[in-house]
């Protein structure tokens, strides 16, 4: 089959892979309804996270069950199922505990820009829909795999609450699924900080009140600006670089809350300037598996629509254009139809 590996900085093919195969008693394969490039894709893509050869890529899906091994008892063939990048049993002390992404025997998906992939520990990994997902509704269910959850942890991990002011750092799929996120959990006051106009556009559609464009210091300025001097009760960091940080931690108010879930690459923050600050930070890797039920459910009754987040679908055969794209930040998010 057809499937997406990275072979080196910019150096992305779509060729000829083996098709996947049930390695473990709690393996399934699925067929996948769609992919899509995450924004995580593009550090290894940029050069900028070290690779030990070529890499089949892709960790976001939701497809049809077609096999699964002999130890599997939750999914069956036929079933529409949709999963988490974290794979997880669902039974260990830290998955009961409602962090699946920190399960003792956690696996990283791979290999899901692809029309089949393997999926291990099924069991605790994939959730099914009650019937087939109308197909229009396939771009929102893939976002709940990775982007939704992900932003959804991060209003979780700052706290959002009924009338609180949220601001998020960063306008990629995983801000925007922020914004999202603030909104359905209440807060009154949505700041998305955002440069980019297509952006700032579907910030404002999924719940923003207030958008700004400076960045650093002047950022900072703005948002106790707007916040009458006080700062933010929640700050969602969806980035991952060191200004982003800084930036997040300056515009929460003292006993304020940082969720933060931009991968880190080359952050550093200094003990003492934290410790009298007086905010707390919860991020990481977001256990999707946690709230896949519920995001799922939203998406099938119609009551939120992350599809919107996809502003690029071409087919797998031209994935190229589809990294270069949002490399260039000419596309949020790019969905590859198979």
């Amino acid at each position: 089959m057809l499937a997406t590996v990275l072979h080196g900085k910019g150096d992305i093919r779509c060729e000829e892979v083996a098709e996947p195969r049930i390695l473990k008693p709690t393996d399934a394969i699925i067929k996948l309804a769609a992919s899509c490039v995450c924004g995580s894709d593009l550090w290894p893509y940029r050069g900028l996270q070290p690779m030990n050869g070529p890499a089949n890529m892709g960790h976001e899906y939701c497809g049809v069950v077609v096999e699964v091994g002999e130890a599997v008892k939750t999914v069956k063939p036929g079933q529409f199922v949709v999963g988490s990048f974290c794979l997880s049993d669902n039974t260990c002390p830290h998955c009961r505990f409602g962090f699946q992404s920190s399960c003792e025997q956690r696996e990283f998906m791979t290999g899901a820009q692809a029309p089949y992939a393997r999926i291990p520990l099924a069991d605790g990994t994939l959730v099914a829909t009650p019937h087939m997902p109308d197909d229009d509704l396939i771009p929102s269910l893939l976002a709940v795999s990775d982007v939704l959850g992900t932003g959804w942890y991060a209003a979780d991990a700052a706290r959002v609450s009924e009338g609180s002011t949220a601001v998020v750092v960063g306008d990629g799929a995983v801000g925007l699924m922020g914004v999202l996120a603030a909104k359905q959990m209440g807060a009154e006051r949505i700041i998305a900080m955002s440069r980019h106009k297509s952006r700032q556009d579907l910030a404002l559609e999924f719940g923003a009140t207030h958008i700004v464009s400076e960045r650093g210091d002047d950022g900072v300025k703005r948002i106790k600006e707007i916040t009458d001097g006080v700062g933010a009760e929640s700050v969602l960091e969806c980035v991952g670089t060191q200004e982003s940080m800084s930036q997040a931690i300056s515009c929460a108010r003292p006993g304020g809350h940082i969720g933060f879930v931009g991968v880190p690459h080359g952050v550093q923050i200094a003990g003492q300037d934290l410790f009298f600050a007086q905010k707390s930070l919860m991020g990481g890797p977001a256990p999707v598996r946690r709230y896949l039920p519920y995001l799922m459910d939203m998406v099938l009754k119609r009551e939120i629509n992350p599809g919107r987040v996809f502003d690029l679908e071409i087919p797998l055969a031209d994935v190229a254009e589809g990294y270069r794209a949002m490399d260039e930040r000419r596309a949020i998010k790019t969905l590859l139809r198979l």
